[in-house]
């Protein structure tokens, strides 16, 4: 059974909306100093919202994000990574899962070598959770409890959410011991989704049907259970033994008009006071040394998407609009699926 986590919780009246393009309003229209003023746009997938408008106010103190301003756009990451593709201005990318970055890089939008750092480009983790109600009425800690009976259970559309690629995934690595037992994972996988009545298009909006009163569990990223928690929702959260390790990458574009403040920027997340942050937005700092992340636990059995072959691999096998394994198992059920 994995450690149980327990606290109270909020979602209810968000103050953050899910428009697609949320500009950021105070400081960043108002730069001190001298200098040329600079705007930067940032393309990012829906759950780190809250952690970005920090972060950006934080990096405008500095002399290097002085006179930089920030339009924002928040949304499902296979449809924000669509939409850059499509011609949505983007100076810097952040998405969900790498294969988001790399449809941008075979578009030519983002460089080849955008993960050449040490954190190979990405900028924080997480691992899958699976939150319920406060108390637990149904008493489910562990994924085989997912699968009962009469338990509705809530995750995103992995036609166009990231999270939900990971949802699934951390499911079907812990059913199929890290894919060394294919037919249990996909048993698990018809199981567990014959018990999920809505599937949203963003792990946010699908917190909210969440913390809406719908489903008896959500799986969802650790930091969502947390952003819950901090915004007051009552709910407790489980994480597994056997999990998946969520990467979160970000990039900078190669027709970004302001390459060098792009650059600055991507520089700054990666700092103590950037990466602090994202820690108190609930996820696991890619830097070493950062002032509580002591705190997240850490599960026996985590493993990474290359157990599962990767993400060249898992794509094709599970997601592929025409024969992937999920593509099949949501036809069935009449769900919507699409290219992502």
């Amino acid at each position: 059974m994995g450690r149980r986590v327990r606290g109270i919780a909020a979602i209810t009246a968000l103050g953050i909306g899910m428009s697609a393009l949320a500009a950021c309003g105070g400081s960043d229209s108002k730069s001190t100093g001298g200098g040329k003023k600079v705007q930067l746009a940032l393309v990012a997938y829906s759950t780190p919202q809250a952690a970005y408008q920090q972060i950006i106010k934080a990096f405008q103190a500095t002399p290097a994000g002085k006179n930089i301003t920030f339009t924002q756009s928040y949304g499902a990451s296979g449809d924000q990574s669509r939409a850059v593709a499509s011609g949505l201005k983007a100076d810097l990318v952040a998405f969900s899962l790498e294969p988001d970055i790399t449809r941008l890089t075979k578009a030519g939008l983002v460089a080849d070598d955008w993960s050449a750092n040490p954190t190979k480009g990405m900028v924080t983790d997480s691992v899958v959770s699976i939150a319920t109600r406060k108390g637990n009425p149904k008493g489910i800690r562990t994924w085989t409890d997912l699968i009962k009976p009469g338990v509705q259970v809530i995750t995103p559309n992995p036609s166009t959410s990231g999270g939900a690629r990971w949802n699934i995934l951390a499911g079907y690595g812990a059913a199929s011991t890290k894919n060394t037992n294919k037919a249990a994972g996909v048993a698990f996988l018809n199981a567990l989704l014959k018990n999920v009545p809505v599937q949203d298009d963003s792990g946010r909006k699908s917190l909210q049907t969440f913390t809406g009163g719908k489903g008896d569990a959500i799986i969802t990223y650790e930091n969502e259970a947390i952003f819950a928690q901090q915004h007051n929702q009552p709910l407790d959260y489980t994480v597994p033994d056997s999990t998946i390790l969520i990467e979160n990458p970000v990039a900078v574009t190669k027709n970004s008009a302001h390459p060098a403040e792009a650059k600055a920027f991507l520089t700054f997340l990666y700092t103590p006071a950037a990466q602090k942050i994202f820690v108190d937005n609930g996820y696991r700092p890619v830097e070493q040394g950062i002032p509580g992340s002591e705190k997240f636990p850490k599960p026996a059995g985590l493993f990474t998407i290359k157990d599962l072959g990767g993400w060249t691999a898992v794509t094709k096998d599970f997601f592929d609009p025409q024969a992937g394994i999920i593509t099949g198992i949501e036809k069935k059920l009449g769900v919507t699926t699409g290219s992502k």
